[in-house]
């Protein structure tokens, strides 16, 4: 069986002045799974740390998106050096909200505990706008997020996103932005 190293073939590269955001590959799985089963990360996404087994159907998510859809998201490293720092990117998570974001491309973005406080989401997302204008056009794009989350709040309005309406999300109060 032939497998394949990297599926970031296809994805983009995008470069900011300290960052590289790059398809994801096999190899970023150990890096993946030390972000998503760290419970300073998961308390605003989903509650609970990730299981392995969901670390990994994440990050074929991740692919797929790219493979099926032409968009997804990104592993953010830093330039200088290389390390694994977070992820950005697009989706469409079918999610079932109200009001629902069916046809509306969501941004999220989630940056390991040793990049936070460093401006590293922020320049993420940015490039990943830019990206996302070039290739969407015109269009409003979304994203979900915690109400305790000032954090990521303060990231969605500085990349020009507005709250939209608040709405709960799998039982919970989740504040939808929009830009």
């Amino acid at each position: 069986m032939r497998t394949a190293t990297s599926a970031s073939l296809s994805v983009p590269i995008l470069e900011t002045e300290r960052l590289v955001l790059r398809g994801h590959r096999i190899g970023d799985f150990a890096d993946c799974l030390a972000l998503w089963t760290d419970p300073e990360i998961t308390r605003f996404i989903g509650g609970k740390p990730s299981t392995q087994e969901e670390v990994w159907s994440r990050l074929v998510r991740y692919v797929g998106h790219w493979t099926l859809l032409g968009f997804g998201y990104w592993a953010v490293t830093e330039k200088d050096g290389g390390r694994f720092v977070g992820e950005v990117g697009f989706s469409d998570f079918r999610r079932v909200i109200e009001p629902p974001l069916d046809g509306i491309p969501e941004i999220g973005w989630v940056i390991a505990p040793h990049g936070h406080g460093k401006g590293y989401a922020t320049e993420a997302a940015r490039a990943a706008i830019a990206w996302g204008e070039g290739h969407f056009g015109p269009v409003r794009t979304a994203c979900i997020i915690a109400p305790e989350n000032e954090p990521s709040i303060r990231v969605a309005e500085k990349c020009g996103y507005r709250e939209f309406r608040r709405t709960t999300y799998k039982d919970k109060p989740t504040i939808m932005f929009v830009r």
